[in-house]
């Protein structure tokens, strides 16, 4: 991503390193996280088929805290103290926020996006027609695509440090079933289904078991995936016990709904008897 005016990365990175140069830097900050909210500029990005993560905005986010101060405001009847405001102009953004969602400056919800009392945190970029259900977490910096939906009960965790480490993305068309957890820097790419209290970290193995010989993945979820919660058995010294993973059992295609898919190749895999 290249330089936008009021927004040179060279400042920010050189304050970043040495705080003496924050004041410095103040308006270059400032004018970054509102770029973010007007979602101008983002924290991640796919170019050429690989996300690429912007290292100076993550660290345009973590000086803004230090430019803050503690701020006391009401929307009746609730009260809020923090260091940064709520989103605002939501109807001229074409976003639907259904009370008491809560969305932060600087994170972006897209047209047509619909917060169902969740909440997401600044650098998070929601993409269009994408659908936040009651109680989920968008964490900081998370990379929402368009067409999702986000179901009750879903954790999209934050990754704002390290700076130069990869945030939580959800690519377009997917589906993350209730109670799922997606965290550490966790790619889900498009077109794929994630089935109810299914938990992906970093270091989750990811088996395909649709051939007669698995294939594992870390940090992935291939595009196209059905994706259920699994375990597979390790040993230890004190004997063999069964550690959660997340089993692909089959291929979601483009187009189709997802939740049939699922349901699908449940009765496929013999879940759904």
């Amino acid at each position: 991503m290249q330089n936008r005016p009021g927004m040179d990365k060279k400042i920010i990175s050189e304050a970043f390193a040495d705080r003496s140069k924050l004041e410095a830097a103040r308006q270059e900050i400032l004018n970054t996280i509102e770029a973010l909210d007007k979602g101008q500029v983002r924290v991640a990005q796919k170019i050429d088929g690989s996300w690429q993560v912007n290292t100076w905005v993550k660290e345009a986010i973590l000086l803004y805290f230090s430019l803050t101060s503690m701020q006391l405001w009401e929307a009746a009847p609730y009260q809020y103290r923090d260091k940064i405001p709520l989103k605002s102009q939501l109807e001229a953004a074409q976003v639907r926020n259904v009370p008491p969602g809560t969305v932060r400056y600087g994170a972006f919800m897209a047209p047509g996006s619909i917060l169902m009392a969740g909440y997401v945190n600044i650098g998070a970029y929601v993409d269009v027609d994408t659908m936040v259900d009651t109680w989920t977490v968008v964490g900081s910096c998370a990379q929402i695509g368009a067409n999702v939906h986000l179901s009750a009960g879903v954790v999209i965790g934050g990754v704002l440090e390290p700076a130069g480490a990869r945030p939580v993305i959800v690519e377009k068309n997917c589906f993350i079933g209730a109670n799922s957890v997606i965290v550490e820097g966790a790619l889900i790419e498009e077109d794929s289904v994630i089935g109810a209290g299914v938990t992906i970290t970093g270091s989750t193995h990811i088996i395909d078991v649709t051939k007669s010989t698995p294939i594992t993945y870390k940090g992935y979820v291939p595009a196209h995936s059905i994706v259920i919660p699994g375990t597979r058995t390790r040993q230890f010294p004190a004997g063999n016990y069964d550690l959660p993973c997340a089993l692909i059992i089959g291929r979601h295609e483009s187009g189709n709904d997802s939740k049939t898919c699922l349901n699908q190749a449940l009765r496929d895999f013999g879940e759904a008897k």
